[in-house]
């Protein structure tokens, strides 16, 4: 997978490179940082003759340039991870509205805006990992389990700040309340094994050397290391299985989005990118390459570490719900004392 990977953004870098002085562009500015969007990137060129111009920068300073830029900014579409950086975006004018009703029939109303500012084009689920040895899954049914005295000293989990826990909690506000959320955060707190700190792989790793027992992760950080070419990545999954919470409300989800900018010169090509990332070529290269859940239901995959995972009870909230109460989390967060 990983020469196929480098063989298609060879051809892209190609392409670009003799195509661009004299054929249609697309500018991507992008928070996401994965070898399959070049992919996707490559193919939507081969399909359209139309090359992409990519920029790239963390979720927080892409906004910041396209907002910093104003109306002399080149981006025609933005990309980010996560629904409260979309709903930052939004709030601070980046995108321009748009009817994704001709190019979204099949992406369910919950991964669009409900205004038209984005559409999401890739799934991504955050789940408890736990060790095969030392834990019951029936022991947790649902995210509010993690507060039970029972997991004192036994959960890996990364810091406040990090965006996938930001919503994890917006999502527990705007089920259980503020105050409920609260109280979740400072038990959560005390069942700490450590101090937060490290990514989703470090909180992997954790539970395999024996650090912790349970550990809350976005689901494609396990697959990525299951599905390496590298043993010890193999290894570090071993002994580890995931839990997709299905008491109260399911399993939190949460996207990659994309939005035509509010200021594109190219309008219309921005179009044709979204519609491509949507379509079946676009969304294979999400699942097979980057262990992502397809945007778009039934679409057809060849990935079956993916497939296997499938079929969980999903979090029926829009993913604006979950940057509407953004603010309210870190709020919740600090009040808890989560480093």
């Amino acid at each position: 997978m990983t020469r196929l990977i480098l063989s298609v953004i060879a051809a892209f870098s190609i392409a670009a490179c003799s195509q661009s002085g004299d054929s249609e562009v697309v500018n991507v500015y992008s928070a996401r940082h994965y070898d399959s969007d070049q992919v996707a990137y490559a193919r939507f060129t081969e399909e359209t003759g139309i090359v992409v111009n990519l920029v790239e920068a963390s979720g927080d300073l892409l906004i910041e340039r396209i907002r910093t830029d104003g109306d002399r900014s080149p981006a025609d579409v933005v990309i980010t991870v996560d629904a409260s950086r979309l709903q930052r975006a939004e709030e601070d004018g980046l995108f321009a509205q748009t009817d994704f009703s001709s190019i979204a029939a099949r992406v369910p109303d919950r991964f669009i805006d409900p205004d038209g500012f984005w559409i999401g084009f890739a799934l991504r689920t955050r789940v408890i990992a736990y060790a095969e040895d030392r834990v019951d899954p029936s022991e947790i049914t649902s995210y509010m389990d993690l507060a039970d005295p029972r997991w004192q000293g036994r959960i890996c989990i990364r810091s406040s700040d990090n965006a996938y826990n930001q919503s994890l909690l917006a999502s527990i506000i705007a089920h259980h309340g503020e105050e409920a959320a609260e109280a979740w955060a400072r038990s959560v707190v005390a069942n700490f094994a450590r101090p937060p700190q490290g990514g989703d792989t470090d909180q992997l790793q954790a539970i395999h050397a024996g650090e912790c027992d349970v550990a809350v992760v976005n689901h494609y950080y396990y697959l990525r290391l299951a599905n390496s070419d590298n043993p010890g990545d193999q290894g570090v999954t071993n002994g580890i299985g995931l839990i997709f919470p299905a008491g109260e409300y399911g399993t939190h989800v949460n996207i990659s989005g994309a939005g035509i900018a509010a200021n594109a010169p190219h309008p219309e090509n921005a179009e044709a990118l979204i519609r491509f990332l949507l379509s079946e070529s676009g969304q294979r290269v999400y699942v097979e390459l980057a262990n992502e859940f397809p945007a778009v239901e039934g679409t057809a995959f060849d990935n079956p570490s993916v497939r296997e995972l499938m079929g969980f009870q999903a979090d029926t909230l829009n993913m604006s719900t979950l940057g509407d109460n953004a603010g309210a989390a870190r709020r919740v967060f600090d009040r808890a004392g989560w480093p």
